[in-house]
């Protein structure tokens, strides 16, 4: 829900440092230009604001649209006449598309400049999203859904570098706390609006809503925004080898961990072969960016201890984000018979517990040692998993809402002290190549905890079906009552056998709880993972002391 965090708070901590007295060399291979933060503001313009501005609308548009289909996807399936199975995919073309595209983003972005990536990916986004609403099949809107994804993973990481350039101090913190409310949001809003645009329009209106405000945005950066420029130099070494490997490597992965749970993994020749070749051409990038001159992305960046542990906590936030967003909603529909609307006002609460608390992350990371404020917002976490697994047939928003406004507190104190970990010791020319590394960590968490939690909540509903169904026995009392009733309540209403209907009836209702206490095991689950990082908090070195040379 909030990729483009990644970076973004790493700024902050930067602008708000006084310019130093001398900048440093320039690092050999990289543009000429020094870098941002070392040279001293300037007071932003009105071109200024107008243009973060449209960057940042633009930057709501690609991160709703991950989540804005998944409320309308049985009416995509009906438009485009495919099979309940095959319907997923319009979810996995993007998300596949969209997690290579996030590391290419930084070279890229070298490569043409800031603006003209931005602009590029707005209007393929746009173009896409207008190809989405013509689709006729199902094949048409997988390639669609691709090319949108694809230009949507470079539109996020292209803001940051503007925002860092022309902003520095309390208007940076305060446009940060706006992307932070806009990034938590739109995740949590997406379906509730896709739901409304599909009963009010039509399933095209998903895609149609995006195309004069893309336009817009693109036209309004392109005139305004101009911070670097291109550095064609990098055409001569790319790495068109490593960037192959890097889509298989990826692409496969990301396919194995969507549809790997409903195929039962290996038991499926395709997942087996996706597997397959990810594990190989996994192997063959580590070796190929490791020994070429101009890789790719830069995987040294991983020997900075900080760095590697502050992405490790990004990877649990990533599963513990996308996790309880996929879980709780997933509980109210199946289990509550909730419509899409009622779903969204009940998870809504997450997102403005987030809101509500965003504006003092800042001040409190400046007073606060960051690995307490991140211990804090991980035992948090997992206290909220706690209270959310005593789900029952009978919940709903009134006891979900203290556990879901703990939950969006505790991502919210988790977000920034995990940037600031990560990325708070880096250099000022690494940070492109390690916000996209940073960022793609936290969408493999996501991934990777969605794949662990579908397939564990597969083999708890088979467990508790078979220890509940040992109870149901005809001869106890209980189970006859119920059967009685049933069938009294059922003679004359159905044109069947009142007693195999009652049977039927009781099925539904041994199906039902076991479905409950799965759902309860699996957020039992997540919480344990955040707990797993409470343990190895002492392994991260204290990052305070650039915090407080800020404040002097």
């Amino acid at each position: 829900m909030s990729r483009a965090l990644a970076s973004s708070l790493r700024h902050v901590r930067i602008a708000l440092r006084p310019p130093p007295k001398a900048a440093p060399r320039p690092v050999p291979g990289s543009t000429a230009a020094p870098a941002p933060a070392q040279t001293p503001a300037e007071i932003p313009r009105l071109r200024d604001w107008v243009g973060i501005i449209a960057m940042v609308f633009g930057l709501f548009m690609a991160i709703m649209d991950v989540q804005i289909v998944t409320s309308s996807l049985t009416q995509i399936q009906g438009g485009l006449s495919a099979s309940p199975d095959e319907i997923s995919w319009v979810q996995t073309a993007y998300l596949i598309a969209d997690v290579v595209m996030v590391p290419l983003s930084g070279t890229l972005s070298r490569l043409l400049s800031t603006r003209v990536l931005f602009v590029s990916a707005t209007l393929g986004f746009t173009a896409a999203s207008a190809l989405c609403a013509t689709a006729t099949s199902l094949t048409q809107m997988i390639v669609y859904r691709a090319l949108q994804g694809f230009s949507g993973g470079a539109i996020t990481p292209s803001v940051f570098p503007v925002l860092y350039t022309k902003f520095r101090g309390p208007q940076l913190a305060t446009l940060m706390v706006l992307i932070s409310l806009i990034l938590n949001l739109s995740s949590t809003l997406g379906p509730t609006i896709g739901g409304f645009l599909t009963d009010t329009f039509s399933w095209q209106w998903l895609f149609l809503v995006n195309i004069v405000p893309g336009i817009t945005v693109a036209l309004v950066v392109w005139r305004v925004i101009d911070i670097d420029r291109p550095d064609r130099s990098l055409l001569r070494y790319f790495d068109f080898c490593g960037l192959a490997l890097m889509a298989l490597f990826l692409g496969c992965l990301e396919y194995a961990l969507e549809e790997g749970p409903r195929w039962d993994w290996f038991a499926d020749d395709t997942i087996f072969l996706a597997v397959a070749v990810s594990s190989l051409a996994s192997i063959l990038f580590f070796w190929r960016v490791l020994t070429y001159r101009q890789p790719i992305v830069d995987l040294r960046t991983f020997t900075n201890r900080n760095f590697a542990l502050g992405s490790f906590y990004t990877f649990i936030i990533g599963t513990g984000l996308y996790g309880a967003t996929y879980l709780v909603p997933l509980f109210l529909a199946q289990v509550r018979g909730f419509s899409s609307l009622q779903i969204g006002e009940t998870v809504v609460v997450t997102g403005l517990a987030q809101m509500a608390v965003s504006p003092f992350t800042t001040q409190i990371a400046r007073n606060l040692d960051l690995r307490l404020m991140l211990a804090f917002g991980m035992g948090l976490f997992a206290v909220a998993m706690y209270l959310t697994a005593g789900l029952t047939n009978q919940a709903s928003f009134a006891e979900l809402l203290v556990p879901q406004a703990l939950r969006g507190v505790a991502l919210m104190f988790c977000y920034l002290p995990a940037n600031l970990i990560a990325l708070g010791t880096l250099a000022p020319d690494k940070l492109k190549n390690a916000a996209g590394l940073y960022n793609l960590t936290r969408d493999l968490g996501g991934a990777i905890g969605l794949a662990l939690l579908v397939t564990a909540m597969n083999d708890r509903l088979h467990f508790h079906w078979n220890r509940l169904i040992e109870d149901i026995n005809p001869a106890r009392p209980a189970v006859q009552h119920f059967l009685d009733t049933q069938m009294q309540r059922l003679d004359g209403m159905i044109s069947g056998d009142p007693a195999q209907a009652a049977i039927k009836l009781l099925a539904d209702v041994v199906q039902r709880e076991a479905l409950v206490l799965s759902y309860n095991d699996a957020l039992m689950l997540l919480g344990g993972g955040f707990v797993l990082g409470l343990v190895l908090m002492p392994l991260v070195r204290n990052p305070r002391s650039a915090l407080t040379a800020e404040r002097h």
